[in-house]
C-alpha cells in the first residue's frame, strides 16, 4: 500500500524526456513507483488535467537569517521549490564568534537589504563553528528541505579580526585557518564554498566587504579544503571590476579559474547583463566554454527574467530618495508622507528640486544609486507599473515615460504622481539587469547555453528591493507558454530546475520523477499557472517588512511525499531538513 498516489497527470521527469501519462506511488518519502500504479493508498491525489514534475532547486537563496525564525522559507516555497541553497555571495552567520555577531549582521544588512534589526531579534545563535551551526538548524524542521554553504566573508572575520577588511591581505597562516574551517565544515556535509568580489556589495557602514578584494593566493588557498573530497561546489559573485574598463576582465576571471582549478570541484558565476558592460556576458560564456575545454567545470549561473528593483515608497528605494524636501519627512509614517506629497506646495517644492548624493561613507548603498538618481529619464525609460498580472518583459511605448511623452507631462510629476498610487503602496518595476536591448532575447540566448543553471532568485535577501524568488514560476509561465515567439520546451525547463540543480550540487537523490528518488513533486495546473503581484507584507522581526509575490497553479507541493502547499496555502507539514552533501542520506 502506498502512502500517497497521485493518479491521471502528466508527467514531465526532469530528464528532458518527452511528457507522458502516468500514476506516481509514493512510500516512505520517496518514489516507489511510476506509470502503472495499482496498489491503493492512505491517500490519493487526483492530477488530471496538470504537469506533475520534480520539486524545484532554488541554488541562490539568502534565508540564512530567515531561517532561524521562519519554517516556511516562503516565497521559494511558493513557487515549486523544494530544496533551496543558502549561504551566497560570500556572506552568513558561521563561522562566528560571540564578540562578532554585530559585525556579521552589519554585513548582511548592507550586502543583501535585511534589515539588521530584523536579524537583531530573529537570530537565534547558539553556535560558532560551522559543523555546530548546521548541528543547531538541524534540531527544527522546516517545509522544505535547505543546503547550507561556508561564506567567505564569516570565514575572514573569524579568522582575522579586525583585519578582515577588503585593503588587508591575509597571511600564510590565515589562509591555512580559513582552509581547515572550509574542509572541517565541508567533512560535515556543506555544501560549498561561496565569496562576493563585487564593489556594489558594502556593509550597513558602507565599508567593502571583508572578501571583496582578496588575492589570488587567497581564495587558491582557501579552495585547496576541497582535496580528495567527491562532493563541494564553489560559488562566485563578481563585478569583473568593470568600473576599472575592460582590460580588468581577464585578470578577474584568470583568478576565478585558477581558485576552480585549486578545488578541483564544480564553481557557478553569477551571470548577468549589465548597462555598464553590455556584452560582459558574452565574454563569461566564452571563458567557460574555453575551460571546459581544458577539464574544468564552470558553469553560468543565471536569471529567468530582468533582475528588478521595485520602486516605492514603502520599499528601500525610490526616485525621491536623495531630493532635500523628501528628506524632510522620510521618517514620517507611511500616511503622512502620503498626506505630505499631496499638498500641492510641497509637491511643486519638491518637484523643483534636484537629488543629492546617497551613497558614499557610511552608506551601505552602491555608487550605482547616485547615478540612477542623478539620471532620471535613464531610469523613467525603464520605469514600470507592473499590475495585477505582472508583465516582466513590457515595451518601452508602457514606460513611465512613455506616458509623459504621451500626455505631454513634465517626466517627474508623471513619476511622483505614479508612487503616490494606491495610497502610496504602489511599486514600480525598474529592469535593473538583463533589459539593455528592452527585451528578453538574451536572456534566452543564456537560459539555452549548456553551461547555464537556473538561479539568482535572491530568497530571503533584497527585502525591501527585489522579489525574484519568483524565477521557477516565470520560467514555467513565460518561456514555455506565454512568450510570442522563441518558446523553450517545459521539458527542457523542468530538467534544468530539478535535474540539472541537484546534480550540480551533487544532490542525486532528488530532481527526478524516478522509482527511488525522494518523493519531491509539484502537481501544477499549468494552462493557468500565473504570477501575482508583488506586495509588502510585515512580518519580520521586530516589526519588518519584506516583498512577498504569491503564484497561483500550484495545486500541490510535496517534500519527501508530505504536502507541504496546498492550493496556494501551506498545509502546516514540516517535512524539510538539512540535507548534508556528501553524507548519507535518507
Amino acid at each position: 500500500m502506498y502512502d500517497v498516489k497521485i493518479v491521471g497527470g502528466t508527467l514531465v521527469d526532469g530528464t528532458g524526456a518527452p511528457r507522458s501519462s502516468g500514476d506516481i506511488g509514493i512510500k516512505d518519502g520517496k518514489i516507489a513507483s511510476v506509470g502503472d500504479c495499482p496498489e491503493s493508498a492512505a491517500r490519493t491525489i487526483s492530477a488530471h488535467g496538470a504537469l506533475v514534475i520534480p520539486g524545484f532547486l532554488d541554488i541562490h537563496t539568502h534565508y540564512d537569517g530567515q531561517i532561524s525564525w521562519d519554517e516556511e522559507l516562503a516565497p521559494s516555497s511558493l513557487h515549486g521549490v523544494t530544496t533551496c541553497v543558502m549561504g551566497n555571495c560570500g556572506v552568513g552567520f558561521a563561522p562566528v564568534r560571540p564578540s562578532d555577531h554585530e559585525k556579521l549582521i552589519e554585513l548582511m544588512e548592507g550586502v543583501e537589504d535585511i534589515p539588521g534589526s530584523a536579524l537583531a531579534e530573529g537570530l537565534t545563535w547558539g553556535w560558532e563553528s560551522f559543523p555546530e551551526y548546521m548541528d543547531v538548524l538541524e534540531k527544527r524542521r522546516r517545509a522544505i528541505d535547505f543546503v547550507c554553504q561556508v561564506p567567505h566573508d564569516a570565514l575572514r572575520v573569524y579568522v582575522m579580526g579586525e583585519r578582515a577588511v577588503a585593503e588587508e591581505s591575509a597571511t600564510a597562516s590565515d589562509i591555512e585557518s580559513m582552509r581547515a574551517l572550509l574542509r572541517e565544515a565541508l567533512l560535515a556535509g556543506a555544501a560549498g564554498f561561496s565569496t562576493g568580489r563585487t564593489d556594489n556589495h558594502r556593509s550597513a557602514r558602507g565599508k567593502p566587504t571583508p572578501g571583496s578584494e582578496a588575492r589570488g593566493d587567497e581564495l587558491t588557498g582557501i579552495a585547496r579544503a576541497f582535496s580528495g573530497l567527491s562532493h563541494g561546489v564553489v560559488q562566485a559573485v563578481s563585478d569583473f571590476d568593470m568600473f576599472r574598463g575592460e582590460e580588468a576582465f581577464s585578470a578577474e576571471f584568470d583568478l576565478l579559474e585558477r581558485m576552480a582549478e585549486a578545488s578541483g570541484r564544480p564553481l557557478s558565476v553569477s551571470t548577468m547583463q549589465r548597462d555598464h558592460a553590455p556584452r560582459q556576458w558574452e565574454r563569461i560564456y566564452e571563458r567557460a566554454e574555453r575551460a571546459a575545454l581544458a577539464g574544468m567545470d564552470i558553469r553560468c549561473q543565471v536569471a529567468a527574467r530582468p533582475i528588478g528593483v521595485l520602486l516605492g515608497l514603502t520599499a528601500t528605494f525610490h526616485p525621491f530618495m536623495g531630493f532635500p524636501s523628501y528628506k524632510e519627512i522620510a521618517s514620517l509614517p507611511l500616511d503622512a508622507r502620503v498626506a505630505q506629497m499631496r499638498d500641492p506646495a510641497f509637491r511643486a517644492r519638491l518637484l523643483s528640486e534636484k537629488s543629492g548624493k546617497v551613497a558614499g561613507d557610511g552608506s551601505p548603498l552602491p555608487p550605482l544609486a547616485d547615478f540612477f538618481l542623478a539620471n532620471p529619464l535613464l531610469v523613467a525609460m525603464r520605469l514600470f507599473r507592473l499590475g495585477e498580472s505582472p508583465n516582466y518583459e513590457p515595451s518601452g511605448l508602457t514606460s513611465l515615460a512613455g506616458d509623459a511623452s504621451r500626455g505631454g507631462l513634465p517626466l517627474l510629476s508623471v513619476i511622483y504622481d505614479a508612487m503616490l498610487e494606491q495610497d502610496g503602496r504602489a511599486l514600480l518595476y525598474f529592469p535593473l539587469y538583463n533589459y539593455t536591448e528592452m527585451n528578453l532575447e538574451v536572456v534566452r540566448r543564456m537560459l539555452m547555453h549548456p553551461l547555464s543553471l537556473p538561479g539568482l532568485g535572491d530568497g530571503g535577501a533584497h527585502v525591501g528591493t527585489i522579489c525574484d524568488a519568483s524565477f521557477p514560476t516565470f520560467l514555467l509561465t513565460h518561456w514555455a507558454r506565454d512568450r510570442a515567439e522563441g518558446k523553450i520546451p517545459v521539458e527542457r525547463l523542468v530538467k534544468m530546475q530539478a535535474h540539472d540543480t541537484a546534480r550540480f550540487l551533487g544532490l542525486d537523490d532528488r530532481g527526478t520523477l524516478k522509482p527511488g528518488q525522494r518523493a519531491d513533486i509539484n502537481i501544477v495546473d499549468f494552462d493557468n499557472l500565473r504570477l501575482r503581484s508583488p506586495f509588502m507584507q510585515r512580518d519580520l522581526p521586530a516589526g519588518g517588512q519584506r516583498l512577498m509575490q504569491q503564484a497561483e497553479g500550484y495545486v500541490a507541493t510535496l517534500v519527501a511525499g508530505e504536502v507541504i502547499v496546498e492550493n496556494g496555502r501551506f498545509t502546516g507539514a514540516r517535512p524539510g531538513r538539512l540535507v548534508r552533501v556528501g553524507k548519507a542520506r535518507g
